[in-house]
């Protein structure tokens, strides 16, 4: 079945689309708030970039300078690039994908986009191969920062191990960062091989609870919802394929820190943020349930205090308080609720 699904995606998205245009549900289209900032730099791409641009959402973490960066199922690019500027001259992004026609467009403008960002030499490799298997597109172990990826990841026919290659190609520290479609049921099985429900990024959309295991079986014991946007199904045929079935289009972050445990648990301590990430001097969401004003102690579980503390969110932060004194389960209730859209950038301070 996997030779199979590669071939129906390449064949969907190098061939079938043309643009965002032809896509017949909401399902791969972009649906979370971009920041301002990052509107900006996706105005001086290259339109071509833009315009087959296949994402379900925007995720694009803060705080990147200086990063290693890899894009999962780059497409033509626009992350990757959006990316690039991000991190800055120092940093570097490298986009995989699978697609011969969507890896050759966003090689196409890569000397055009460093010249734009004023960079001397060009920040951004793109790799033709599959996330299944990083080492053999170059990915070496323990080697990159955050790794992102937009609407992608439901298209793999073996997500465990795609999950389990980002485990190993992850820093210590490192984060997991991306939007992709979910479903609130496990889907049957002629569902997942239908090639315009899979195209559409729906055939292959995990169920939550599973992923929760696939990443819990990969050492990964905390995973953080970001955005979720559910998703509208306006064509009729697609709709009596789904039936009852639901989706949701979810930004999720998770960490590899091995301190982390299974569960919030209350040590008493509490994390400041400083107002240092750029672009967010007011306060900082790390998740929907987590909002930071900039200046002021918040009571946080062990698992964020580790993840304020081991990563590279370390310098923006002042953690107080260790394990050495454990109350049982922690009660989110303690916690300030993020507002708006969750950015934690729109605030005025």
């Amino acid at each position: 079945m996997a030779e199979s699904t590669y071939e129906m995606v390449q064949d969907y998205y190098g061939k079938v689309l043309g643009s965002s245009d032809d896509l017949k549900t909401s399902a791969c289209c972009s649906t979370d708030s971009v920041p301002a900032h990052i509107r900006a730099i996706i105005a001086d791409l290259e339109p071509a970039i833009v315009d087959k641009f296949y994402g379900c959402g925007s995720p694009i973490p803060p705080a990147l300078e200086g990063c290693t960066i890899l894009d999962l199922g780059c497409g033509t690019g626009r992350d990757v690039y959006v990316c690039a500027k991000l991190v800055g001259p120092e940093g570097h992004v490298i986009g995989l994908d699978m697609t011969d026609e969507q890896i050759g467009e966003a090689r196409k403008h890569e000397a055009a986009q460093m010249a734009r960002f004023g960079y001397a030499s060009s920040n951004v490799t793109f790799v033709q191969g599959y996330m299944e298997d990083l080492a053999t597109a170059g990915i070496a172990d323990s080697s990159v920062d955050v790794v992102i990826s937009n609407c992608v990841i439901n298209l793999s026919p073996n997500k465990a191990q795609v999950i389990r290659e980002i485990a190993r190609v992850l820093k210590p520290g490192g984060e997991l960062y991306f939007s992709d479609v979910f479903a609130d049921r496990r889907l049957p099985v002629a569902l997942q091989s239908d090639p315009v429900l899979l195209g559409e990024c729906l055939a292959g959309a995990l169920y939550l609870e599973d992923f929760r295991r696939i990443l819990a079986d990969c050492g990964i014991r905390d995973y953080r919802e970001t955005t979720r946007r559910v998703m509208t199904i306006d064509d009729v045929a697609i709709a009596a394929k789904l039936g009852a079935a639901t989706f949701s289009s979810v930004t999720v972050r998770a960490f590899k820190i091995d301190s982390l445990e299974d569960r919030c648990e209350d040590y008493g301590q509490a994390a400041r943020y400083r107002g240092t990430i750029a672009h967010e001097p007011c306060g900082f969401a790390l998740d929907d349930q987590h909002y930071f004003s900039a200046g002021k102690p918040v009571p946080v579980c062990g698992n964020t205090a580790a993840i304020l503390s081991e990563t590279r969110f370390a310098p923006h932060f002042d953690v107080f308080g260790d394990r050495s004194n454990h109350v049982g389960l922690f009660d989110l209730r303690e916690i300030p609720a993020p507002s708006g859209d969750g950015s934690g950038s729109s605030c005025c301070c």
